[in-house]
């Protein structure tokens, strides 16, 4: 064994949701500390009608989870598969090392990939871009969403499994140096109501300047909360 190969092997690997000893989704996302809600429909609504998304289309959650999001977007009459580095008792949902693992799937399978709250427990993306590419149809989008760090920076590491920050920079370079076209990056309101209304979305703005994150929380209320506690929402197109 040379000197690199015991570096690999002596180093230890950063913690993420694959390498705890409870499984994430029951420590993190169990139903009275996360219990479910409206929020992802309303999500997967929007994505549906803002990227023109079509009845019929194939779309792959990677980090599926608890399975929500494959649930809603089914619901609109989209095909879902999921993979997820977290064992599930989905039948939907595959046991993958999103890390490292080619994914089960042959290339040029999906319309839609959707990553949501997962890149940021990666080490490093290259893997994951690498796949996203690869399964994604010419033409195909991915879709991410990711905390934003800039709003984000003081809670960031109050989930033990999170590695890497990102913003709204960093995650537009990512898809372009990804291979993608057509690339958006922009700081995401997690709010129905700012996505329907310009007013208000204004209003959610200047409590994001002056407002700050601890505050917003100490309040208890969701508007408040939400409009300082604010996600990157990134895509891109593969080139036909």
């Amino acid at each position: 064994m040379n000197s690199i190969q015991r570096l690999k092997r002596d180093t230890p690997r950063p913690l993420g949701p694959g390498s705890v000893k409870k499984n994430y989704l029951d420590v993190v996302y169990n139903k009275k500390r996360t219990p479910y809600t409206d929020y992802p429909y309303k999500l997967a609504s929007y994505l549906f009608k803002r990227f023109n998304l079509k009845e019929g289309m194939q779309l792959l959650d990677i980090g599926a989870g608890r399975g929500e999001y494959m649930q809603c977007f089914s619901s609109l009459a989209i095909r879902c598969f999921g993979v997820d580095i977290c064992r599930s008792e989905l039948q939907e949902v595959a046991y993958t090392d999103i890390c490292t693992d080619i994914l089960p799937y042959k290339s040029n399978s999906f319309d839609i990939v959707f990553h949501k709250s997962l890149i940021e427990h990666l080490p490093n993306a290259s893997n994951l871009m690498n796949e996203t590419y690869r399964i994604l149809k010419p033409g195909g989008r991915v879709i991410i969403l990711t905390p934003d760090w800039r709003s984000q920076m003081k809670i960031f590491y109050e989930d033990p499994t999170h590695v890497h920050p990102y913003d709204v920079y960093s995650i537009r370079d990512l898809l372009e140096l990804s291979g993608f076209r057509n690339v958006e990056s922009e700081r995401f309101f997690q709010l129905p109501v700012v996505w329907k209304h310009r007013s208000i979305k204004a209003i959610s703005r200047a409590l994001s300047l002056f407002l700050s994150i601890e505050v917003a929380r100490a309040t208890r209320i969701k508007f408040l909360r939400w409009s300082v506690e604010l996600m990157v929402l990134g895509t891109g197109v593969k080139s036909v």
